[in-house]
């Protein structure tokens, strides 16, 4: 492996093989992302689509993030050449794009996520080196290619239905599961913490169109269990919380038990039944 691949632990994660565990960060500070990063993930993604965080605070928190050892990945807002251009000048070892919805959508994708000839992404950011080995530009340059990660989200009705299209363009390394969008887009919404079955059979039918092209699959889940659950299913990059659903569930729980009312309510999400 090159330096940069080195450097970027979900890489070696995905080149090791097994459920790579990582976070999802949606308030801003770069002492909340040092916070996740000391839980022990390979990874964080920055959500920039529906966090509360801009392009300032997406600078810094990819930089805190990486300093801790732990790999930053930028959930961008839409699938904008400059939003990708962005988050990978941050430093960002890999992004995360959402509504993706033909192959064209994601052949476009990759072409801004990559340096000529394969792509079409600018040169010259001197942030981008500190998040690997700080080594010269001209050797980011030469081996970011070959080392930052594309992650699709696979959560249109039309994006599934060309999975396995999508799973096998050049550059594309992940195709990641939203299932609360899949599963609106498909007509069978996440209702009351339960999968219907069709959108169970449209996430094994991501995971097996990723495996079979030789490409990673992820899935964002809300809690340890269903984490777990996934993991036992052979998926690979794996959320284990989100810090909007895990900060007021923690606190909801622990009031509760000091006031002697008993466990708290659940929190929001499915529970991957």
């Amino acid at each position: 492996m090159n330096s940069l691949q080195e450097a970027s632990r979900i890489f070696k994660a995905f080149k090791k093989g097994g459920p790579s565990f990582g976070a999802w960060q949606m308030l801003p500070g770069s002492n909340h992302s040092r916070a996740i990063s000391r839980s022990g993930v390979d990874w964080i993604c920055v959500d920039t689509e529906h966090g509360n965080i801009d392009d300032g605070q997406m600078h810094e928190a990819v930089a805190a993030i990486a300093a801790t050892g732990v790999s930053p990945i930028v959930r961008i807002a839409a699938n904008e050449a400059w939003m990708v251009k962005r988050a990978l000048d941050a430093g960002a070892h890999g992004i995360v794009v959402p509504l993706i919805y033909t192959v064209d959508d994601a052949k476009r994708l990759v072409a801004s996520a990559k340096f000529p000839p394969q792509g079409q992404r600018g040169f010259g950011s001197p942030f981008s080196p500190q998040t690997f080995t700080n080594e010269p530009m001209t050797h980011y340059l030469q081996h970011a290619n070959s080392s930052l990660l594309t992650i699709v989200q696979i959560e249109t009705a039309s994006a599934l239905a060309s999975v396995r299209e999508i799973a096998a363009i050049p550059g594309v390394d992940c195709l990641l599961i939203g299932p609360f969008d899949l599963g609106n887009n498909i007509g069978r919404p996440i209702l009351e913490a339960e999968m219907h079955d069709e959108l169970k059979s449209a996430i094994e039918k991501i995971k097996e169109a990723a495996h079979d092209e030789g490409k990673k699959v992820g899935i964002y889940c809300t809690s340890g269990e269903q984490a777990r659950m996934f993991a036992g299913q052979g998926f690979d990059m794996i959320s284990i919380a989100a810090d909007m659903i895990a900060i007021p569930l923690y606190f909801s729980q622990t009031l509760a038990v000091a006031s002697g009312k008993g466990e708290a309510q659940k929190g929001a999400g499915y529970d991957g039944r």
